[in-house]
């Protein structure tokens, strides 16, 4: 069972906001928007997404339609049949999917530092990791299980990014299928009015992605933060809170 929180509206009637989280995040990290945000109309329904936060891993290495369907089924279950919808990071992955699968649920979007953009591998990276596949693959192939698979923890340790290596057992396959799927084409077919938050200095989801991003989805429109980082709502919750509450009400 998922691990939620809601935080309603003053007058218990407030407009249905759902927010998602990053990878490795919880709760925890989206509630000091939520709280903030909540006083103004919204009842916000919080998520731990399976694998963090209090909800256990999933029993088995989950891509993004996976995420998306498990959302669905808490909305679903909370009688939410449309609302606003905020993605972090990782969540933003989700809301890609959910808005362009789902878009009759949708109100509006909101991405904040979103993943879902293919990042740019250097030519001798994309040799390297071509090069890595085909020798695992090959042992495999031959049934030399034991050394592929000594090859892959290998690899994975000194190439894989910070995230990959802090994951553990299901969590770092659903890692690796998460990653791997390329969002833009979803994107391109989400009908909700769209907003994009950005941190000029995110690194991880940098702002050329925030840009690509806003050239792809029809209604979308941008939103930078000088001087704030991959959790931009966190380093400029002010500014955050007032550009998400005039976008909801207008």
């Amino acid at each position: 069972m998922m691990h939620t929180l809601i935080l309603s509206a003053p007058n218990g009637a407030g407009v249905p906001v759902v927010m998602l989280h990053g990878w490795g995040a919880n709760i925890e990290l989206m509630k000091p928007l939520a709280q903030r945000l909540a006083p103004l109309g919204y009842d916000i329904h919080l998520l731990d997404l399976p694998g963090f936060g209090q909800t256990a891993p999933p029993p088995a290495a989950w891509g993004v339609p996976d995420y998306a369907a498990c959302v669905l089924d808490y909305v679903n279950g909370a009688n939410l049949s449309q609302f606003h919808l905020i993605g972090h990071s990782f969540g933003g992955r989700i809301s890609l999917y959910l808005g362009a699968e789902h878009p009759d649920r949708l109100l509006k979007l909101a991405l904040i530092d979103s993943a879902g953009v293919p990042n740019k591998q250097p030519p001798i990276q994309r040799a390297r990791l071509t090069a890595y596949k085909a020798i695992r693959d090959a042992l495999y192939g031959v049934g030399a299980k034991g050394l592929a698979d000594r090859l892959r923890a290998w690899y994975g340790k000194r190439f894989g990014s910070a995230d990959f290596n802090a994951a553990g057992g299901v969590m770092r396959d659903t890692f690796l299928k998460v990653v791997n799927q390329n969002l833009l084409p979803f994107a391109a077919r989400i009908k909700a009015p769209t907003l994009l938050l950005w941190g000029e200095d995110d690194q991880a989801t940098p702002l050329w992605q925030a840009q690509v991003l806003e050239k792809t989805i029809p209604d979308a429109g941008l939103v930078t933060f000088p001087g704030a980082g991959h959790y931009s709502y966190l380093d400029k919750p002010a500014d955050t809170i007032r550009v998400l509450d005039y976008f909801f009400k207008h």
